[in-house]
């Protein structure tokens, strides 16, 4: 914030003081810089051009009492006590201010999807007139319990305790760009604790279970595909649901896929097996889906539980699980966490760290496969 005195002028030659509050810019979608600018008129004048002693005198001592609030409005903001209010900026719709921050995010992918998904549970607590200058610490408590007490899944449900997190970690970060932005005055989410995020389980196949699946009959031979190819690769719905054959690559002795990731935007070089590679079949034209007629919805999902049913796996296994399954058979076949991790794709290796809890969970189990020993 630059905080300074100023003096505009008048028709009568007379100068009328007024400080300035700077608080820097922003380009808006069309590129045009639109700065950040209150003002507080001191009701205080002196002549441009004194020319008499009595006016000089009289101008001086109206500049230093400027000066002194001046110093007193900068003490004030160092103080953290003075605060730029604009009331245009709270009469602001709540839902119109969530909806143009859940917009920025569209390129998101997944994340977009959480905003949406938080903002249809904001809706359902929220009176839809009310503005962020109305916002409160009570709102923020009331929308949590709300969260934690009455919101309702599609299927109605209570809400799971990571969806409890993602949803009011939505508001929050709302609201905190809210309260940086100057549309409220307060910060109102930073007494409120939020909800602990759960560790999700991660269901998966064990080597059996995928060599029975993949010999157990589907009922669309290209789901089947597609998912034994996941287990194999690990290659997320999402990005074997866009794979065009440009993106796979079949060289001297090996082939892999180049794509960038649906989730990330990153881009990924990942080399698959030969048996990965015969489930794609023959290649065709390069702008072509490689697994062409694939879909997502409620068909294709009770499909794979009933696929699984028919494998005797009893498991409630998703599309995902076939990631999983690919993360945690490479670990138990050697490859270390590194290389899992570069071939999932995380940013972070703690996110394949949780493949290794799997692991040894196992390494449990097999300390007492053993029968007891009789020792008389």
């Amino acid at each position: 914030m630059k905080i300074t005195l100023k003096g505009k002028r008048l028709k009568n030659n007379r100068l009328s003081l007024f400080i300035e509050f700077y608080n820097g810019y922003s380009i808006d979608k069309d590129g045009v810089k639109k700065h950040r600018r209150k003002f507080e008129y001191l009701k205080l004048y002196v002549s441009e051009h004194p020319e008499s002693i009595d006016e000089k005198r009289k101008d001086k001592a109206t500049w230093e009492l400027a000066e002194n609030i001046l110093a007193i409005r900068k003490a004030e903001f160092i103080q953290g006590k003075y605060k730029m209010k604009d009331n245009k900026k709270g009469n602001i719709l709540l839902f119109d201010f969530y909806k143009t921050l859940q917009e920025e995010r569209y390129e998101s992918k997944g994340n977009y999807g959480n905003w949406d998904a938080a903002f249809k549970h904001l809706k359902k607590y929220a009176p839809a007139h009310i503005q962020l200058k109305d916002i409160d610490t009570v709102f923020v408590r009331g929308f949590r319990r709300y969260l934690d007490t009455k919101a309702k899944t599609k299927s109605n449900t209570p809400l799971s305790q990571n969806s409890k997190y993602t949803y009011f970690n939505k508001l929050k970060a709302a609201l905190r760009e809210a309260y940086n932005e100057n549309y409220i005055d307060a910060n109102v989410i930073k007494s409120v604790k939020g909800f602990e995020q759960a560790e999700s389980q991660r269901e998966y196949l064990t080597y059996s279970e995928l060599q029975a699946l993949t010999q157990t009959e589907c009922k669309y031979p290209i789901l089947k595909n597609a998912f034994v190819f996941s287990c194999l690769t690990g290659l997320r719905w999402s990005d074997i649901n866009k794979l065009l054959w440009a993106e796979v690559r079949d060289e001297d002795e090996a082939s892999r896929i180049i794509f960038r990731q649906k989730k990330t935007d990153g881009l990924e070089y990942l080399y698959i097996s030969s048996q990965a590679r015969n489930l794609l079949g023959k290649r065709t034209n390069k702008n072509e889906r490689v697994f062409k007629g694939l879909k997502y919805g409620a068909v294709y999902n009770t499909e794979i539980l009933r696929w699984c049913m028919r494998a005797g796996i009893t498991k409630h296994i998703t599309f995902h699980s076939a990631r999983h399954t690919n993360a945690v058979l490479l670990l138990e076949n050697g490859a270390d966490i590194y290389t899992v991790s570069k071939r999932l794709g995380h940013r972070e290796i703690r996110t394949t760290e949780i493949y290794t809890k799997i692991i040894d969970e196992k390494m449990k189990e097999a300390a007492n496969m053993i029968p007891e020993l009789d020792m008389g």
